[in-house]
């Protein structure tokens, strides 16, 4: 179909596989189909595009959207009896508890008349959360033509492989089809598709040619690079607008635009601001110390001691032990700085990496940074634990040692910089290798 080859590009042989399995609109299709392949390489477009296209009876349903059998089971009866009721008939709410349940209602809803002759197709999207519902409801769906003796496709569509599926009892095997990753080739094709009309295709191909070349080796994400796209286009058109080049003058043109994708890629995947947000620095030219990635950011979800617990933590695992009296005491006399920094200690302690401290140590940094007087209740225990499940801290050893635990700060000196900044705390200070 020509349309069809217009609105899906570059899926021309999975197109192909799945029309020849659908068949005739009367003829009994495959029972189940499983489509699998890496995030954003077309699976529910072209499932979704092809249904719709061809004007076949088809109920859409994403597995994460409806987390309970009871959901899932209602949600495909209730869209199913939505597409059979007539335009002038209000279809009724239906409910459903059970697999059983579900295979007799399906029955009563198929007899209606334009279900009747053809062949009805069930998409299940993101289908891996099939695993985690009841045992007998994935061998269910995958015979269910057979179960129900009607003229129905079950189609999975998942990111992850049937092996993972297939239940150690044993079931019926679908027919399994692989989407692959699109090539560099695949998405320029695809992005050059979605030129705008005010500029030429060969114009935004340049872009998109240009775009592939700093991004494809880090994100081969479809849907994050057409963000990218279109994020970052009014920047390359700047010199074409202000009539300082013009559409075949790339080397200006790249100039203009090179920096300013250098720090979209610091921030790939992200999504540290919003788009609106991201225009607005690119207007004014600015280049913000915000944009540095994870460091500017994370800090903001963290609570007000967990940020001092941390840069305690990293205090204890980048200072040698015997250092505290110096940094934390505040009548620790008079100490000589030749007796203080030992002569063999060349290396940093930053290139020798984080150090393990006990506990003890911790809380004793933690208790001479902070102004207020913290007791230590069952809240900062439970902030170290969160801290060490957000993997800013590691704990270091077996839990069934004797003494306190240990743990080791993992985070970075731009990544705690950050931190210390937003609690006016001058880290720098107190550290041995800034001495």
């Amino acid at each position: 179909m020509p349309h069809l080859e217009n609105t899906v590009l570059c899926r021309e042989s999975q197109v192909s596989t799945l029309q020849s399995l659908f068949g005739e609109r009367h003829h009994f299709s495959f029972p189940s189909i499983f489509i699998y392949g890496h995030t954003a390489s077309g699976k529910t477009y072209v499932t979704q595009t092809l249904l719709k296209t061809l004007e076949l009876p088809h109920v859409f349903v994403n597995c994460v959207e409806c987390f309970t059998l009871r959901l899932l089971l209602e949600q495909i009866l209730n869209k199913l009896n939505h597409l059979s009721s007539s335009e002038n008939r209000c279809s009724t709410h239906i409910t459903c508890e059970t697999f059983n349940d579900f295979v007799r209602l399906f029955k009563q809803v198929t007899k209606a008349e334009s279900l009747k002759d053809q062949t009805v197709y069930i998409v299940l999207d993101k289908a891996e959360y099939l695993r985690d519902m009841e045992a007998n409801l994935l061998p269910g769906f995958l015979r269910l033509q057979e179960l129900t003796d009607r003229n129905v496709t079950v189609l999975f569509l998942s990111e992850i492989v049937w092996e993972k599926f297939r239940p150690n009892t044993g079931c019926f095997e679908p027919f399994v089809l692989y989407f692959p990753d699109y090539s560099i080739g695949n998405l320029q094709k695809i992005l050059s598709h979605d030129h705008p009309p005010e500029y030429s295709a060969d114009f935004y191909a340049a872009y998109i040619n240009i775009l592939l070349g700093v991004f494809y080796t880090v994100c081969r994400d479809l849907k994050e690079l057409r963000h990218l796209a279109v994020l970052n286009f009014p920047k390359y058109c700047e010199p074409v607008v202000k009539g300082e080049a013009n559409e075949r003058d790339t080397r200006k043109l790249w100039r203009n635009i090179e920096p300013h994708l250098k720090k979209a890629m610091q921030t790939v995947y992200l999504r540290e601001i919003s788009s609106s947000q991201w225009e607005k620095l690119q207007k004014d030219d600015t280049d913000p110390a915000q944009l540095k990635g994870l460091s500017a950011y994370t800090h903001v979800e963290l609570p007000y001691y967990s940020k001092f617990i941390l840069i305690a933590a990293y205090l204890a695992s980048y200072n040698p032990a015997r250092t505290d009296k110096r940094f934390f005491l505040k009548h620790h006399g008079k100490i000589k700085k030749t007796n203080f920094l030992k002569k063999h200690e060349k290396t940093s302690n930053h290139l020798l990496g984080p150090k393990p401290f006990p506990l003890d140590r911790l809380l004793a940094i933690l208790y001479s940074i902070v102004d207020s007087r913290v007791a230590p209740t069952a809240n900062i225990f439970s902030q170290i634990t969160s801290l060490v499940t957000l993997q800013l801290l590691t704990l270091v050893g077996h839990d069934d040692q004797l003494d306190g635990p240990k743990y080791k700060c993992t985070v970075s000196l731009d990544f705690i910089r950050a931190i210390a900044r937003t609690v006016n705390f001058d880290i720098i200070k107190y550290l041995y290798d800034f001495l």
